[in-house]
């Protein structure tokens, strides 16, 4: 008989060798920049105070960048100018004066300075008239888009505002009826309507002041035109007992003071011992 043919099988074993994993970095890097692209096509078609608020997010995603939000609603809220990060306001709002060229003209006649009240910002008025007319609370062009400037930059804090008006020595005319605390009360209420219209919440002014020719700025020279100023004070946040508590101090005074029944429950002890006394002499007797 022939001889049968002889069958070979051979299997193969498994899959071959590892591959690596370079596919999915490459994969990764795909949806990264497809997702960048996504994002970029979006911004293009967004309003100017979204693009603000998402290249706020990118310069500083911790929070502490002061426009991280287009309203008091957003993460804005949430920075909180305290005497550590005041002066950084201070630098911003020096910045967006200088990015405005109308303006750059104006800066010797705005200081900025940090204060214990807070960061006080001063428009000066030079012998002409700067801000205002002479002798007058209206506001000329270049008061209102200074103001303006001010209370879009401020309105984006979560801070409290309050507003100065100061006048020099100099007599304001021969009428009684009307004098220079009525003249820097006036100045003060112009800008803080100006600046109400213009950026600032309408709760976010508490006080408004005319303080007159009683803080001069520049005491050795009364008549000096740098007296006569409006005064911008961005005030601090609160910092604890903001719910109206009582200061430990106050609490551990009023824990020292005896209620009046201590001394009713002093009482009963000391006709203890007088009864003990008494037990000790009827039992001698």
């Amino acid at each position: 008989m022939p001889t049968p043919p002889i069958i070979i099988i051979k299997k193969k074993g498994g899959h071959g060798g590892h591959h690596g994993g370079a596919w999915k970095v490459a994969y990764a890097d795909f949806v990264t920049a497809m997702m960048a692209l996504f994002i970029v096509l979006w911004l293009l078609n967004t309003s100017q105070k979204i693009q603000e608020a998402v290249g706020g997010y990118f310069k500083d995603p911790l929070g502490t960048s002061r426009k991280v939000g287009t309203n008091q609603s957003g993460s804005g809220k949430n920075f909180q100018l305290t005497k550590q990060n005041m002066a950084q306001l201070k630098e911003q709002l020096q910045k967006s004066i200088r990015s405005i060229n109308d303006l750059e003209k104006l800066r010797k006649n705005v200081e900025m300075t940090v204060t214990a009240e807070g960061l006080r910002i001063e428009l000066l008025e030079s012998e002409k008239g700067t801000f205002f007319a002479s002798g007058r609370s209206t506001l000329n062009d270049s008061g209102k888009e200074m103001l303006i400037l001010l209370a879009k930059d401020l309105g984006t804090v979560p801070n409290r505002i309050s507003i100065e008006g100061h006048t020099d020595a100099k007599p304001y005319g021969k009428n009684r009826d009307y004098s220079n605390w009525e003249l820097s009360a006036d100045r003060a209420n112009a800008a803080r309507r100006v600046m109400q219209a213009d950026g600032l919440r309408d709760d976010q002014v508490s006080q408004v002041r005319g303080f007159a020719d009683q803080r001069l700025r520049n005491p050795k020279d009364p008549f000096d035109p740098s007296n006569r100023r409006i005064s911008i004070i961005v005030q601090y946040l609160p910092v604890g007992n903001e719910a109206g508590e009582k200061p430990a101090e106050t609490v551990g005074e009023a824990s020292d003071a005896k209620p009046p029944t201590e001394g009713t429950q002093a009482e009963p002890a000391e006709k203890s011992e007088e009864n003990k006394n008494e037990g000790k002499k009827d039992g001698k007797k």
